[in-house]
C-alpha cells in the first residue's frame, strides 16, 4: 500500500478561526467572521448544503456581526488592521462590499450592543465626546435620528440590553476587572441592581427576561459567579441558581421559548446549561466540546454554539433534538484529532503552598525533542483553557512539550484569586511561575538548558519578567507585544482603560518603587538569553514603543535580539499571511536555539 508521510508543521498554518457568527430568523443562512480567504471578512453558508461563500469583504478584524430580524440587511463592526477602533457598518441581504452606518472620525470606537425587535433601531456606545467613560446611544435607521441614552461617568460603561419595550435599558459599570456595577436605566433614573454598590463585586451578561425584570450573572457576596435576577416592580434583588464551584460565564435567553441558555467555566473547560422559565427546572447539556465562544438560539428553538477543543478548532454547531451536528468543517489540511495531542491537567504547590492548575502537552512520542516551551498565559486575568491554538498543535508537531499555568489572577477559579494579580503584576504571579518551571525540573520533563520561554501581551511581559530576574532557567526567550515597562504601559493604554488603571496595576506615582521593581525594564543587564520580539505596529493595548525601547537598549548592550514588525496587525494576527510569517519565524528561531 501507499505510505504517506507524517504531517508537516506546515499544514498547522491552513487552519482558520471563525470568531463570531449570526443566524438568519428563518434559519435559511448562517453567516461568520473568518480569515479564510487569509483576511477577515464575512462568509456565508446556506443551509442545509452548508457550503460557504464569500458574503462580504473588507479584510480588517470584525468584532461582531448581526442579522436585522426581518433578513433585510446585516450589520457587523470592522476596525483597521487592528487599531480596535471599531465602527458600524451595513451589509444588503445579499452581501457585498459594507457600507457606513455609524461611524466617525478614525480613532473614534462605535461597539454594537443591541438591534430593536423591528430591526429599525441600533444601540451601541460609542468614545465619541466621551473617551474615558463612554456613552450609549440609539440610531433611528429610517429617519437617521441619533439619541443620548446614557452619558458615561466614573468608569467606563456598557450598554448590556434592552427591554422589549425599549423603555428601559441594562448597563455595566467597568471600575476594573473584578468589580462590574450593573445598572437599569428607566424614565425615573438608574437603580442598581445589586444590593450594595461599595461591595466589590461583579456583575456580568444582563438581559431581560421581562420589561421589568433582567437576570444576570455575579458573584455579590460569593466566590462564583451565580445566577440572579432584578424586579424593578418589587424592587427586589434574588439569587436564582448556583452552580457550585463553576462560575456562570455567559447566558443567551430565547424569548420565543422561554428558555435561557448558560455557559460556565471552571479551570480549563466550559460547560453548558438550560433553564427553562416555562416550568423552572435547568440542567446540563452534554457537548462534544470544551471551550464555547458565542451561542445564539432562534424562533424555532434551535441553539447554535461556536465552540471547539484542544484538538478541534472553534467550528459552528447546532443542537437540535437532544443532538449536536457540525455545521462548519473548519480543520487542519490532512491532520485529524489522532495527530493533535490533548493536553494532561496537572497541579503543583506554589511558593505559599497555593495550589496551581495548569495544561501540560506532551508531544507524541515519535516526535520528541527533548525541548519544552513554557508558556504564561495572557490577560493577565484570564486563563490557558482547552481551545485550539494552532502554535501549539504546530510546536507538538515539531517535537516540543508545552506548560501553560494558570497562576493568581487567572479566572475559572473563584474571584479571590482573580483579584491575586491586582497591583501585584509582577511578584505573586512570577513566583507562581518559577514554581511551575521547578515542577518541571523536579519531574524530569525539562531542564534549563531545554527550556523555551514563550508568552503574549501579558505573557509576554511575564517572558521578559522571568528573563530578566531568571536568566538561568531558560535557554530563549520569544516575547509577543509584552509589556516592558510599567510606567509608560500605564500612560499609553487606550483611554477606556485608564479609569481602571490604578486598581488593576498600581499607580506610578505612590507605587513607584513597585513598578520598578516589576518592571521588565529594569532587569536589562541580567537579560542574558537570545531572544525573538514580535509586535504589532497599530497595536492599541501594548504600543509600539514597548517592545521598541526594550529592543533598542539590549541590542545597545549586545545581546543577540531578533525583532519582527507588522506593519498591518494590532494585539494578535488576524491575517493570515502575517500569523505564518509568525510562526515560521518563532520556529527557525527555536530551532536555531536548540
Amino acid at each position: 500500500m501507499i505510505e504517506f508521510p507524517k504531517p508537516t508543521v506546515e499544514q498547522f498554518f491552513t487552519s482558520y478561526n471563525i470568531n463570531n457568527f449570526t443566524v438568519s430568523s428563518d434559519e435559511k443562512r448562517i453567516l461568520f467572521t473568518t480569515n479564510l480567504n487569509g483576511k477577515v471578512n464575512i462568509w456565508g453558508m446556506d443551509t442545509p448544503e452548508t457550503y460557504p461563500y464569500l458574503f462580504a469583504q473588507k479584510d480588517q478584524n470584525a468584532n461582531f456581526i448581526k442579522y436585522d430580524p426581518k433578513n433585510r440587511f446585516v450589520l457587523s463592526g470592522f476596525d483597521h488592521d487592528g487599531d480596535e477602533n471599531f465602527q458600524i457598518y451595513a451589509i444588503g441581504p445579499d452581501g457585498g462590499v459594507p457600507k457606513p452606518l455609524i461611524t466617525g472620525e478614525p480613532d473614534e470606537k462605535y461597539f454594537f450592543s443591541k438591534l430593536s425587535q423591528d430591526g429599525r433601531k441600533v444601540y451601541y456606545v460609542t468614545s465619541e465626546g466621551n473617551p474615558s467613560f463612554l456613552n450609549a446611544k440609539v440610531f433611528d435607521i429610517e429617519t437617521g435620528e441619533e439619541r443620548l441614552i446614557h452619558e458615561g461617568g466614573e468608569a467606563p460603561t456598557y450598554l448590556a440590553d434592552v427591554s422589549v419595550g425599549e423603555d428601559n435599558s441594562a448597563h455595566m459599570q467597568v471600575r476594573a476587572n473584578t468589580y462590574i456595577l450593573g445598572f437599569i436605566r428607566t424614565k425615573d433614573g438608574t437603580e442598581y441592581i445589586t444590593p450594595d454598590p461599595e461591595v466589590i463585586h461583579t456583575v456580568g451578561d444582563m438581559t431581560f427576561i421581562k420589561d421589568d425584570e433582567v437576570w444576570f450573572s455575579t458573584n455579590y457576596e460569593s466566590e462564583y459567579d451565580y445566577l440572579a435576577k432584578y424586579n424593578l416592580s418589587e424592587k427586589q434583588f434574588s439569587k436564582v441558581m448556583d452552580f457550585g464551584e463553576e462560575s456562570v460565564s455567559g447566558l443567551q435567553f430565547n424569548r420565543h421559548t422561554n428558555m435561557l441558555y448558560i455557559t460556565t467555566e471552571k479551570g480549563v473547560a466550559d460547560k453548558l446549561y438550560y433553564y427553562d422559565l416555562n416550568h423552572d427546572i435547568s440542567d446540563e447539556i452534554k457537548a462534544p466540546f470544551d471551550a464555547i465562544r458565542q451561542l445564539a438560539v432562534t424562533k424555532s428553538g434551535s441553539l447554535y454554539a461556536l465552540a471547539g477543543s484542544a484538538t478541534e478548532p472553534f467550528n459552528i454547531w447546532k443542537y437540535q433534538l437532544e443532538k449536536w451536528t457540525s455545521l462548519t468543517k473548519n480543520r487542519v489540511l490532512g491532520v485529524t484529532s489522532r495527530d493533535m495531542v490533548e493536553p494532561e491537567t496537572v497541579r503543583y504547590k506554589s511558593f505559599d503552598d497555593m495550589e496551581i492548575e495548569a495544561l501540560l502537552f506532551r508531544a507524541q512520542e515519535e516526535n520528541r525533542n527533548g525541548y519544552t516551551v513554557f508558556w504564561p498565559h495572557g490577560g493577565p486575568q484570564a486563563a490557558e483553557r482547552k481551545f485550539y491554538r494552532a502554535m501549539f498543535q504546530m510546536l507538538l508537531n515539531r517535537g516540543y512539550n508545552i506548560f501553560c499555568p494558570n497562576f493568581r489572577g487567572s479566572t475559572g477559579y473563584g474571584a479571590s484569586f482573580v483579584k491575586l494579580v491586582e497591583q501585584d503584576w509582577g511578584e505573586g504571579p512570577r513566583l507562581d511561575n518559577v514554581e511551575g518551571i521547578r515542577w518541571l525540573f523536579d519531574n524530569n520533563i525539562s531542564s534549563p538548558d531545554k527550556l523555551f520561554l514563550v508568552g503574549g501581551s501579558y505573557g509576554g511581559y511575564m517572558a521578559l519578567l522571568l528573563h530578566g530576574r531568571h536568566p538561568e532557567f531558560f535557554r530563549a526567550v520569544v516575547d509577543i507585544f509584552g509589556v516592558s515597562n510599567l510606567f509608560t504601559f500605564y500612560n499609553s493604554v487606550p483611554e477606556h482603560w485608564k479609569p481602571i488603571m490604578t486598581r488593576w496595576v498600581g499607580d506610578p506615582e505612590t507605587d513607584r518603587e513597585r513598578f520598578e521593581k516589576d518592571s521588565p525594564i529594569t532587569y536589562l543587564s541580567t537579560m542574558s538569553r537570545p531572544m525573538l520580539v514580535i509586535q504589532g505596529a497599530k497595536d492599541p493595548r501594548v504600543v509600539k514603543e514597548e517592545s521598541d525601547q526594550i529592543v533598542e537598549e539590549l541590542r545597545n548592550a549586545g545581546r543577540e535580539i531578533d525583532y519582527l514588525v507588522l506593519d498591518d496587525e494590532g494585539h494578535g494576527f488576524s491575517k493570515k499571511e502575517n500569523e505564518i510569517n509568525v510562526y515560521r519565524t518563532m520556529l527557525e528561531f527555536l530551532e536555531k536555539h536548540q
